[in-house]
C-alpha cells in the first residue's frame, strides 16, 4: 500500500510518500519562515498556496519513479484536517480534495495531534504508551482509553512553543525561538521561574511573564533561557510522570516540534529510567510538523475503512485529538493497566514502604530535574503535605494521621489508611465522598492540588484523601475548580464507565461546596487548547 500524505496546519507545507511493504517514508518540505516576530496566518496562508503544489510535485514524480507499473501506484491520499490556521487548513484540505480526485483515490483526514502520537507508537513498537505531545501551539498527555485518545493533561493557557516563542519576541530575535533558547541556555546558570503544575495539567502564562520581566530587570538573559528550559522542561516531565503513574503504563512517547530540544528528551529519558520505564522519542524530520506522520497515520486508517466522501472533508480549526473515533486500533485495548495487580503502579513522586502499622513515604531526588529546583520542590511538598493533611483531618476529612516530617529529606511517616487506592475501587459512593471532602476543604481555604484517583485510599467503610503534596491554602473559586477539574480528567482517562462517576462526584461536591466553584469548572472545562 503506498499513500500521500499532505501536511500545512501552520507552518510547514509538507507532501510525502508511505510505502507499508517497505515502511520507507520519502517527505518533501517547506517550511515558512516569518521576516519578523512569529507566524503571520495571511503570510503563512500565501506561502502553502505557493509551496504546497510544489512539494506535492516533488512527492508525486517519486512515485511515479518507484511504482511497480503504470501510474503512480498510489492507494489513498491523507491530509491534516486540523488542528491549526484555518487558512492554511483550506489549501491543504483543496489540495488533497483535488489529488485524490484526479487520482480517484479515497481520501483520508487525519488529526494532526493525533498523527504526532501515531508516529511514535509505529516506530517504538511500543503496545500503549502515554504520549507527551509538546509542539508550538499544544501541550498535553494523551492516553488510548475505551475507543479514543483521552487528554489526560494540558496547557491551561497556550502551547509550549508558543509560549517560548513569546518570551523570544520580547528580545526582538527571529521565529522560531525554541532553538535560540536551546543555544543561549548552554552559557547559562539556573535562574528561578515559576512552576505550576495542577494534576497533570499546567500553565505557562505566569512563567513567561516573569522571564520576561527578568530580562527587564537586568538578568543575563543566557541565565533566564537556561531557567526557562529547566523550569517548562521540568514540568512536562513531571506530568508525564503523573500520567504514567496515574495509567500504570511504563511507555512514553514524545510527539511534536519541541520535542527536537535535547534538553527535553534528555529530562524525558532520564525520569524513564529511574522508574524503569521505556521512552522512544522519533529522530527530528518526525517531530516537526511533517506529511510523513499523516501518510503513516492515513495508511492506518485507510486500511481500517475510515475515508472520507469529498462532501464530507471539511477541515477543522479545533479538531481535539480526543474527538477522534480510533478506528484503526482495538476497543479492548487500553493505556490503563489493571490498577489491583501487584508491583505494576509506580508513584510519580515517592517511595513507599509500610512497617506494622505505618507508612513510610520518601520523596526521591530527581535527576532529571535542576539539583536547586529539585530541592526546593521536595521540601515545599513535604511540608505542604504534613501540613494540609493535617488541616483536612481537622475539618472532618478523613486522612491519615500524620506520625513524623523531615522536609530536607523529603521523608514523612504516616498511619496506614485503606487497602487499595480509588483507581482499583471506583465507585459511584466513593465518587461521591470524594466530591463531599473537596467541598469541605475548599471551604476551609485551601486545595488538594492532585486529586486523582490513585491519591485517595478507599478501606472498608471510609474514603481518604491522600498526598497534598501540590496543596495550598486560597480561596480562589479558580483554584477549588481545578480541584475538580484534575479529579474529574483522572477518571475520564481510566474508568471503564466515567459518567455516572463524574455525575455521583459532582452530587457530592453540589451537596456541601459553593454553586460558583461547578460554574466555574464549566469555564475550565472549554478552556483546553481548541475548546
Amino acid at each position: 500500500m503506498r499513500i500521500v500524505g499532505i501536511e500545512g496546519t501552520a507552518w510547514a507545507a509538507s507532501a510525502a510518500l508511505y510505502d507499508t511493504e517497505t515502511d520507507e517514508v520519502v517527505i518533501e518540505s517547506d517550511p515558512y519562515q516569518p521576516d519578523s516576530g512569529g507566524i503571520h496566518p495571511r503570510e503563512a496562508a500565501e506561502h502553502m498556496g505557493t509551496a504546497i503544489p510544489d512539494v506535492v510535485a516533488t512527492v508525486l514524480d517519486q512515485a511515479a519513479e518507484t511504482a511497480g507499473g503504470d501510474g503512480l501506484d498510489v492507494d489513498a491520499v491523507a491530509f491534516s484536517r486540523g488542528p491549526g490556521l484555518g487558512p492554511c487548513l483550506r489549501i491543504v484540505g483543496t489540495a488533497a480534495r483535488a489529488l485524490a480526485q484526479t487520482l480517484s483515490v479515497p481520501l483520508v483526514g487525519v488529526n494532526h495531534m493525533v498523527a504526532h502520537l501515531e508516529i511514535g507508537r509505529h516506530q517504538s513498537g511500543f503496545d500503549s504508551p502515554v504520549c507527551l505531545n509538546a509542539s508550538g501551539a499544544n501541550a498535553h498527555l494523551l492516553g488510548y482509553h475505551n475507543g479514543r485518545y483521552r487528554i489526560l493533561g494540558e496547557t491551561m493557557d497556550t502551547g509550549v512553543g508558543n509560549a517560548i516563542d513569546k518570551f523570544t519576541r520580547h528580545l526582538d530575535w527571529s521565529h522560531p525561538g525554541g532553538p535560540k533558547v536551546e543555544q543561549r541556555a548552554k552559557d547559562g546558570d539556573y535562574y528561578d521561574l515559576p512552576y505550576v503544575v495542577k494534576g497533570m495539567d499546567f500553565s505557562f502564562s505566569g512563567i513567561m511573564s516573569a522571564a520576561k520581566d527578568a530580562v527587564d530587570d537586568g538578568v543575563p538573559v543566557e541565565d533566564v533561557c537556561a531557567g526557562l528550559q529547566e523550569t517548562i522542561f521540568g514540568m512536562l516531565t513531571e506530568v508525564a510522570e503523573r500520567a504514567l503513574s496515574l495509567t500504570g503504563t511504563d511507555e512514553l512517547v514524545l510527539g511534536g516540534g519541541v520535542g527536537q530540544n535535547a534538553r527535553l528528551r534528555a529530562m524525558l529519558a532520564s525520569m524513564c529510567e529511574q522508574r524503569g520505564a521505556d521512552f522512544y522519542a522519533p529522530e527530528p524530520r518526525f517531530l516537526r510538523d511533517n506529511a510523513g506522520m499523516i501518510a503513516v497515520l492515513g495508511a492506518k486508517m485507510y486500511a481500517a475503512g475510515d475515508t472520507l466522501d469529498v462532501a464530507d472533508s471539511s477541515v477543522d480549526p479545533n479538531f481535539r485529538p480526543d474527538e477522534v473515533p480510533v478506528t484503526w486500533r482495538g476497543e479492548e485495548e487500553s493505556v490503563v493497566r489493571d490498577p489491583s495487580a501487584s508491583g505494576t503502579i509506580r508513584g510519580a513522586e515517592a517511595t513507599v514502604t509500610f512497617e506494622d502499622d505505618r507508612v513510610i513515604k520518601r520523596r526521591v531526588p530527581k535527576a532529571y530535574r535542576h539539583p536547586a529546583l529539585d530541592e526546593r520542590l521536595r521540601a515545599e511538598r513535604t511540608r505542604a503535605e504534613a501540613r494540609l493533611t493535617s488541616a483536612a483531618r481537622r475539618v472532618g476529612v478523613p486522612t491519615p494521621v500524620v506520625y513524623d516530617i523531615d522536609p530536607q529529606d523529603g521523608t514523612l511517616v504516616f498511619e496506614y489508611v485503606g487497602h487499595d487506592d480509588l483507581a482499583a475501587a471506583l465507585t459511584v459512593d466513593r465518587c461521591r465522598a470524594v466530591g463531599r471532602h473537596l467541598a469541605a476543604i475548599h471551604d476551609a481555604g485551601f486545595v488538594h492540588g492532585d486529586p486523582t484517583t490513585r491519591n485517595v485510599r478507599v478501606g472498608e467503610e471510609r474514603t481518604y484523601l491522600v498526598d497534598f503534596g501540590l496543596g495550598y491554602h486560597t480561596g480562589h473559586v479558580e483554584d477549588h475548580a481545578m480541584d475538580l477539574h484534575v479529579f474529574k480528567q483522572s477518571v475520564a482517562g481510566t474508568a471503564a464507565e466515567s459518567a455516572p462517576l463524574l455525575d455521583a462526584f459532582e452530587a457530592g461536591y453540589a451537596a456541601a461546596g459553593d454553586a460558583e466553584v461547578r460554574t466555574r469548572l464549566r469555564a475550565i472545562e472549554g478552556r483546553g487548547r481548541y475548546q
